[in-house]
């Protein structure tokens, strides 16, 4: 391991292990086949990937064990773990929520008060209790945290949701939010910023911000008449100035431009009663801003 390669720790298994590869892979690093293995290289990148216990990546990152690490937010902040928050990256988004039983009748937080609450995550709702004046008993669960009210142990959970569907197996609803969280790249505090390895870092967010900017972004080419070019830009929410291109028709243009992915559907009918025609929307692997 002393190789002079940058550490990067990942969750072992779970959630976020499949789309950290995958960013990892969008930035063009060459990543070999990694299951059942506790470290692997990138063929490409002086960079060695550790599986971890996602519990321990904050730990691992804090001591320097690891340089970085790609782990939920939620973990760093209930570890209180002593790293830097360099780069959110855009997946893994839930929220740890308070649910309470189908049949409670509580409307609002402060009916929380006197009563139990069984999380994982005591640090964090402690905090949230504390700023919103809740005088609620906490009580630490490691696991299964959804069946403590049916087993009488607490009146309520707090706990990681994403989609819902485990609290309605176990008969509860969401009640209030407490924390959102979502994927974040970490990184120690004690890399020397003199160090090849810190060079390699700053390389490494490039490429994942690229990433990450490409991943909200495409590229729209279409046709215009040059006498619609001004409603056409005026229509465009791209990042500059969009790209003009002459045609054989000298009636007609090229437009390129920039968008974000998601408002295309929302000005393709504008773009169209606009003169556009031939619009090709393509998806960008990277780019830099």
């Amino acid at each position: 391991m002393l190789n002079g390669n940058l550490k990067l720790a990942i969750q072992k298994s779970g959630r976020l292990t499949e789309k950290s590869i995958q960013l990892l892979r969008n930035c063009g690093l060459d990543i070999d086949n990694y299951s059942n293995r506790l470290i692997v290289s990138s063929r490409n990148f002086n960079l060695d990937l550790l599986f971890l216990r996602d519990d321990d990546i904050p730990e691992y990152v804090q001591d320097g064990v690891a340089d970085i690490g790609i782990v939920g937010e939620n973990v760093v902040i209930e570890k209180e773990a002593e790293v830097d928050i360099i780069q959110k990256l855009g997946f893994g988004k839930c929220k740890l929520m308070i649910a309470i039983p189908e049949d409670a009748t509580m409307m609002n937080t402060e009916e929380l008060s006197g009563t139990r609450i069984a999380t994982s995550y005591p640090k964090i709702l402690k905090n949230y209790l504390k700023n919103q004046k809740i005088d609620a008993k906490v009580i630490t669960i490691s696991g299964s945290v959804e069946i403590a009210p049916s087993l009488g142990i607490a009146d309520s959970i707090c706990d990681i949701v994403s989609t819902g569907n485990t609290l309605k197996l176990n008969k509860l609803k969401k009640f209030t939010s407490v924390f959102d969280s979502e994927a974040v790249l970490i990184g120690t505090k004690i890399l020397d910023p003199g160090s090849e390895k810190y060079i390699l870092l700053k390389n490494l967010i490039l490429r994942i911000e690229s990433s990450l900017n490409a991943r909200t972004s495409k590229y729209l080419m279409m046709n215009v008449p040059k006498q619609s070019l001004e409603r056409i830009e005026e229509i465009l929410p791209s990042l500059k100035s969009p790209t003009i291109l002459p045609l054989a028709d000298e009636s007609m243009l090229s437009v390129h431009a920039v968008i974000p992915s998601d408002t295309f559907w929302d000005i393709q009918n504008d773009l169209i009663n606009a003169g556009a025609s031939g619009l090709l929307l393509i998806p960008i692997e990277n780019m830099l801003l």
